[in-house]
């Protein structure tokens, strides 16, 4: 059996997308900024398209929709482009956390060294983070809230709508990164008090390289690429036509479908959560009921997580330590690490996400294989043995 269990690295294309998306790499080819008839057909989808994501994340506007090249442009867009401007203003403290995706980490030890103030906040050992301990961190510097909406390592849902609430009361712009949490859990901006968002196609069965920058009427934020008109002066570049019309037509679906798939993904969820358990010295990263639907992080002590990637692997399953951007490095993961976990415990960790393409029968396999596995990894491994005679 070959099951694809890293959904939350990307996602399959879906059919119906690719379907929205020929025709504008086909017949409806012009480019958007031409005057003549397929070229203001493509502006035409294009408006289509940020209309149609403006009124499923809840915006007001469609012109508070900005096109980029997928979720970490507009993690460092949003960042950048705030801080530029509030700097003048005397505002030079940003906020964030401990296990931000890497897209605001090192936007935020860039802004470091250039004079900026950083406050990393603890997620503590169930991954999430307390609004009391953004409200505590607030002074009058403060340029800018970033808190991820779903983290996605460990799929922690943060408590966006009260954090966000907390940076409205003390005028304090609020950003977070949605790639993990948009077309999973609802999100409305409007209702909690988001000022810039940031998304991309691929998590949800749309394509690569095409995401969105959600900036709130009335933010003011310096440009990230110079060079052309495009999206109102804000983003140079012409636009990727197809991928935003199959950006569009992904969320359109993963909306739809949300609640069905949720309730599904769940049930699948903690069934084989409560299978792994089920292996000595194993553990399950993160809150269990506020995390994402399909997303299972675990560890096991007494192996390595990349020969337990590569075993898995033999065995037809496709999955993951982390963060696919860092799957080079040979260090823990930094997210588990901010849950307080050892290096040599956060070394042996496994993540396994989920679609609606996955199974039932995939479940049952993966609760075979699994266990088989670490018992065969663990059956040579010194520190396993170190670990049972203590």
């Amino acid at each position: 059996m070959q099951i694809y269990a890293d959904n939350a690295a990307t996602t399959a294309l879906s059919p119906k997308v690719l379907e929205a998306m020929t025709p504008y790499l086909t017949e409806v080819f012009g480019n958007p900024s031409s005057l003549y008839r397929i070229g203001a057909k493509a502006k035409d989808a294009v408006e289509a398209a940020r209309a149609e994501i403006a009124e499923l994340i809840g915006a007001k506007n469609a012109n508070e929709i900005y096109f980029t090249s997928g979720g970490s442009e507009a993690d460092n867009w949003a960042i950048k482009g705030v801080c530029k401007m509030l700097k003048l203003k005397g505002k030079n403290h940003i906020i964030t956390t401990r296990f931000e995706h890497h897209a605001v980490l090192h936007v935020c030890e860039g802004l470091a060294k250039e004079g900026f103030e950083v406050t990393y906040l603890d997620v503590y050992e169930n991954g999430i983070v307390k609004p009391e301990d953004v409200k505590s961190a607030i002074k009058d510097t403060t340029a800018l809230v970033t808190v991820m909406y779903a983290n996605n390592e460990i799929g922690t849902i943060q408590p966006i709508a009260e954090i966000g609430r907390i940076c409205r009361e003390a005028g304090v712009l609020f950003h977070t990164d949605a790639v993990q949490a948009m077309g999973n859990v609802p999100i409305n901006v409007e209702e909690e008090c988001i000022d810039l968002l940031s998304l991309t196609g691929h998590k949800f069965h749309g394509p690569k390289g095409c995401g969105a920058l959600y900036v709130r009427r009335g933010v003011r934020i310096a440009n990230l690429i110079d060079g052309g008109a495009q999206e109102r002066s804000k983003r140079a570049g012409t636009e990727n036509v197809a991928g935003i019309v199959g950006l569009a037509k992904a969320l359109e679906l993963a909306v739809s479908t949300m609640d069905e798939r949720r309730e599904r993904l769940t049930k699948m969820r903690n069934r084989l959560i409560d299978g792994l358990l089920n292996i000595e010295k194993s553990r399950l990263n993160g809150d269990r009921d506020s995390r994402l639907p399909g997303n299972v992080n675990m560890c096991f002590e007494g192996i390595e997580g990349e020969s337990l990637l590569l075993k898995l692997d033999l065995a037809g399953v496709s999955a993951s330590s982390g963060s696919a951007c860092t799957s080079g490095s040979l260090d823990p993961s930094h997210v588990l690490l901010s849950l307080g976990l050892p290096h040599e415990i956060a070394h042996g960790s496994l993540r396994l996400s989920f679609s609606d393409d996955n199974t039932e029968e995939e479940i049952d396999y993966l609760l075979k294989v699994i266990p088989e596995t670490v018992s065969y990894l663990r059956s040579f491994s010194p520190l396993w043995d170190k670990i049972k005679s203590e």
